[in-house]
């Protein structure tokens, strides 16, 4: 038994040297979120705002502060309160309350900027509104177009089976590049991302698109096809978007409030640009 849990401590420290992350907290952490995210659709959806809304928050939160530099001001308390405001807006008065909730919240930032620049010796420049804006913009918005499409009628299940084929996605890039990976996709910005993790994302995001497309969402097995594909693409992209924001900012990981995982925008990277793509296709396909 000694022997046993000694094989597997090493085969976590070769993981974790590999890859940069406990392999042993990443699944504990993300089994656990996993289970209140399908609960908070699956039993009753409109627990699913408190639960996106504290990711939300959080993700807020994270980018504003790593934004935050002696030359670089971006308000986090207004950014927090728009953010986490825009999901119920989004679930109750759909992208009506959704886009004024961006705009107040975008307008409230400009007169926090206004009332720094008046009354405090902090240099407020235009790059700091434009980063203010780019923070609501980029995290809660695109966000809540999760939110946007659950509220629709069976929309949950749409949300759900997004949520499945990311991390189908997450998970054949993690395998296919730890065992295969030697050709870098782009060093620059992800040294340990690889083209053979990509090839397997895209393996696993065909599999689970037509899984999710039959069994769940009821679309045609070649939309569900379709479907993977695009998710495919645009998670890894949000995925090097965040990691060229980060790199841009001076940061590995956003926070290290989820062990193994960085912090909530870490999680958040591939989703964000996904779940507007998928509220896309759902309106064309459902």
């Amino acid at each position: 038994m000694a022997d046993f849990e000694d094989a597997i401590r090493d085969a976590g420290a070769v993981i974790e040297a590999r890859t940069g992350r406990n392999l042993v907290a990443a699944l504990a952490i993300g089994c656990g979120l996993g289970a209140i995210f399908v609960c908070s659709l699956i039993f009753d959806k409109q627990f699913f705002i408190p639960f996106l809304a504290v990711f939300v928050g959080f993700g807020s939160w994270e980018l504003a502060t790593i934004s935050r530099t002696h030359s670089r001001h971006v308000p986090r308390l207004p950014i927090l309160i728009a953010a986490v405001a825009m999901t119920p807006a989004t679930f109750y008065f759909g992208a009506l309350g959704q886009l004024v909730t961006l705009a107040g919240g975008i307008g409230v930032t400009i007169v926090w900027h206004a009332i720094q620049r008046s009354f405090s010796k902090e240099q407020v420049t235009d790059r700091d509104m434009l980063m203010s804006a780019f923070s609501l913009a980029y995290v809660p918005f695109l966000a809540s177009f999760a939110v946007l499409m659950a509220a629709r009628d069976g929309g949950e299940w749409w949300t759900l089976g997004t949520m499945i084929i990311i991390a189908s996605i997450d998970t054949g890039a993690y395998a296919t590049g730890l065992l295969f990976g030697k050709h870098p996709m782009a060093p620059k910005i992800s040294p340990k991302k690889t083209w053979e993790g990509f090839a397997g994302s895209v393996v696993f995001a065909l599999a689970a698109g037509f899984i999710i497309a039959t069994a769940m969402i009821h679309i045609p097995w070649w939309a569900g096809l379709l479907f993977g594909l695009v998710l495919v693409g645009t998670a890894t992209s949000g995925d090097l978007i965040e990691s060229l924001i980060k790199r841009e900012l001076g940061t590995k990981d956003a926070s290290h409030l989820l062990p193994g995982h960085g912090g909530f925008l870490d999680r958040l990277d591939s989703v964000l640009p996904s779940m507007f793509a998928a509220s896309v296709f759902a309106i064309f396909f459902s």
